[in-house]
């Protein structure tokens, strides 16, 4: 579904992303691992747009993507819930959720009743701003806001950061329920390793800009996370 081959990005002199490859097949759920630093949440910016890359090819199902604009990824079904969440926190709940109505593919203008079977607490929380939640369910609303597109791709970078423990069970199910049981396709960032197993079928690395390895998760082993995600 997802193919980025030979990518490379630069903020300034400064050469971020180096020659970086990954691969999201569909149906799946692919887990993009890493220290702090090197490269994660920069690859996931430029996959959505929002920062050029130098060289390098994303292909969309068998779509060219880059060099085009955000809108577009969400016009054939990206979903992307950004790292520190990003809600609107001036808005109600009701009001962040049809903001993403604007650039989504479908026109219908209702929220999908599928995001709060997901989060019923967001349906409880209409008419509360997003800035009155707690983190977790901010976190809930991005990934609502995301899923409000119904997107084909979910992307989300870091959902578990800063979340207590309840949530991020909570949120390990949902992606879960979206991948296995909808068919969903999902790349994440994530840090924890555990979280990472539980949901995710397929690992790809960054360290220092490069892609240093990726395959199944059954073969991410203790070689590995030593070398490349230890702290």
């Amino acid at each position: 579904m997802l193919e980025v081959r030979a990518l490379n990005q630069f903020y300034g002199e400064s050469h971020t992303l180096r020659d970086v490859a990954l691969t999201v097949p569909k149906g799946s759920c692919t887990c993009l691992m890493g220290r702090n630093g090197v490269g994660k949440t920069t690859l996931l910016k430029v996959l959505m747009g929002l920062l050029p890359a130098t060289e390098g090819s994303i292909r969309f199902e068998e779509r060219e993507f880059r060099g085009q604009l955000p809108e577009a990824r969400a016009r054939v079904g990206i979903g992307y819930v950004p790292q520190g969440r990003e809600i609107f926190p001036q808005l109600t709940v009701g009001e962040n959720l049809r903001i993403a109505l604007i650039a989504g593919r479908q026109r219908s203008g209702r929220i999908p009743d599928a995001v709060f079977e997901l989060f019923p607490v967001l349906k409880q929380m209409l008419k509360r701003r997003g800035g009155d939640l707690s983190g977790g369910q901010q976190q809930q609303l991005a990934i609502g806001r995301a899923l409000v597109l119904n997107p084909v791709l979910l992307v989300l970078d870091e959902p578990t950061e800063g979340i207590q423990p309840n949530i991020v069970h909570e949120i390990g199910d949902v992606i879960l329920r979206l991948n296995r049981e909808q068919g969903l396709t999902v790349l994440l960032v994530e840090q924890k390793i555990a979280f990472a197993r539980r949901v995710a079928e397929r690992f790809s690395i960054l360290d220092k800009g490069r892609t240093v390895a990726s395959g199944a998760m059954d073969e991410l082993n203790d070689a590995l996370i030593n070398q490349y995600l230890r702290v």
